[in-house]
């Protein structure tokens, strides 16, 4: 959890806050992936990647 800390406050310190959806993006597809893991909708997932 520390690390999301420091990370949203390099965001804002350093302006960056373009990197904010491509941050979040990842998390999901991460989520995303983790979830699938061993489920039926597994091979629907695969096939975007």
């Amino acid at each position: 959890m520390s690390f999301l800390i420091e990370l949203l406050t390099f965001l804002r310190v350093r302006k960056k806050f373009w990197l904010l959806p491509i941050v979040l993006m990842m998390l999901v597809l991460g989520g995303l992936l983790l979830l699938a893991q061993g489920s039926a909708i597994a091979p629907f997932i695969y096939t975007l990647f």
